[in-house]
């Protein structure tokens, strides 16, 4: 499932195709697909203005001229790509319908928004954007971890009575918001925390210095145009490449890149989910 940085990263493409620009004609060419569609929402698209396109958590937000704020998640394989050319800088084909192209966006400048989705755990809504903070899928999410709510005093406090492992503790969205297993693993290799340790049991200022780490392995990712491991394409339709430079996930066996490090990268289990470590770097 795509994390923040290949949600921004698509956030980055679209916006200058949508920012400013008006949906001409919605197509929407499903009744849903995690979860219904909101009722006539083709209709509700269609001759609004986008405002703004900003991100929350996993989540891409479309602030809309009527008021609305369309919500889009991408869900294990969902593409939101962007054909045409509103820039006037290349000419961009519009390419031909796909068997999964479920919503469609014509906007005024030229530019196509398309979102495609094989497997269909992805998921779109709409509200009102002033309620957007009570909205069941934000209300409950945590700062930003590239924002200033985010910082040393905030995870110290945050963990200090958590008795479940670091990593756990982490991808809890309540905690931060947007990390996921990816992004969790690489940050605790380079704290050099191991993670399986209680989070109340490692040091205010280990965590402290987990802080700009953790926003470290967040930017890397981005200025790499995020990680593409199965269906993950940027707006564009190009891969990322951050997966290229990894220190620990999906490297079991290979050895640990620390330098004097003569160690391998273990993988264990942890809530179902795969976890890459050094079994010497991190304590």
């Amino acid at each position: 499932m795509p994390e923040l940085p290949e949600v921004e990263t698509v956030r980055r493409g679209l916006a200058p195709a949508m920012e400013g620009a008006v949906i001409s004609k919605a197509e929407v060419n499903r009744t849903d697909l995690r979860w219904p569609f909101p009722q006539n929402m083709a209709e509700r698209l269609a001759g609004t203005r986008v405002l703004y396109l900003r991100r929350r958590s996993k989540y891409l937000l479309a602030d809309l001229d009527s008021g609305e704020t369309a919500l889009i998640h991408l869900g294990m394989s969902g593409r939101m790509l962007v054909s045409g050319d509103p820039l006037g800088q290349f000419v961009h084909d519009h390419p031909a319908a796909q068997k999964h192209d479920h919503v469609v966006l014509y906007m005024d400048n030229g530019a196509r928004i398309t979102f495609n989705d094989p497997r269909r755990f992805g998921a779109m809504d709409l509200f009102a954007t002033k309620e957007g903070d009570s909205h069941p899928l934000l209300a409950s999410l945590g700062p930003e971890p590239l924002g200033n709510q985010f910082d040393e005093d905030y995870l110290v406090n945050a963990l200090a009575r958590r008795n479940t492992p670091m990593k756990s503790a982490l991808l809890d969205q309540k905690t931060i918001a947007g990390l996921g297993n990816i992004y969790v693993c690489e940050a605790l290799f380079r704290a050099r925390i191991h993670p399986t340790r209680p989070a109340r049991r490692v040091s205010k200022e280990r965590i402290s210095r987990l802080v700009p780490l953790i926003r470290d392995v967040l930017s890397d990712a981005i200025s790499a145009g995020g990680s593409s491991l199965r269906d993950f394409r940027q707006a564009d339709g190009e891969l990322g490449y951050f997966q290229h430079s990894f220190d620990v996930y999906g490297r079991e066996g290979d050895p640990c890149r620390t330098p004097g490090c003569r160690s391998s990268i273990r993988r264990i289990v942890q809530s179902g989910r795969s976890t890459f470590y050094c079994p010497t770097c991190q304590r």
